[in-house]
This record gives C-alpha cells, sequence and structure tokens, in this order.
C-alpha cells in the first residue's frame, strides 16, 4: 500500500502470501510524485533503493542486517528524514 504523508491511501496491490512485498514496490510508486518514501527494511534492494533515487527522493529505508554495501540509513537519519517531511 502506498500512503500520502497523512497516511491517507494511495494504491493497494494484493499479492499471494509466498510472494515477497518489493515485487509490488515499484509499481506502487510508478507515476507518483514523492520527496521521501518510507519502507521497513524488506524493502532495502538495490533496485528499489535506484528507483527512488531516479525520482530525485530520498528512501528512508533501514539496511538489511546482511547488506554488503553500507548505506547512510542511521536510526538517526531515518528518525530526521520522518521530521523533515511532517515539518
Amino acid at each position: 500500500m502506498s500512503v500520502d504523508g497523512l497516511g491517507n491511501p494511495l494504491r493497494l496491490r494484493l499479492t499471494g502470501g509466498e510472494r515477497h512485498d518489493i515485487t509490488q514496490a515499484i509499481p506502487l510508486l510508478d507515476g507518483l510524485v514523492f520527496e521521501h518514501v518510507l519502507a521497513d527494511r524488506g524493502y532495502d534492494a538495490d533496485a528499489f533503493i535506484e528507483f527512488i533515487v531516479s525520482h530525485q527522493a530520498v528512501p528512508v529505508i533501514p539496511p538489511k542486517a546482511n547488506r554488503l554495501v553500507p548505506t547512510s540509513m542511521t536510526p538517526g537519519a531515518i528518525v530526521n528524514a520522518i521530521w523533515s517531511s511532517v515539518s
């Protein structure tokens, strides 16, 4: 599900229980205008992050524990990104 800054639903895509949610991440955002994308670590994938950055937006996604290349998303950076988008 994609939502706006106030939590109002914009789009919803259902998948089977055996499919990963990230398979629908780009279709959920495609065509929308956004400044930040807030997601849990299940969405920490290079292709998805590149999609977000290519739209001049900031990915606010904590890194997976097994990520080989570190990201700049420390807990403090995540909190700052969230607060900057609502203020």
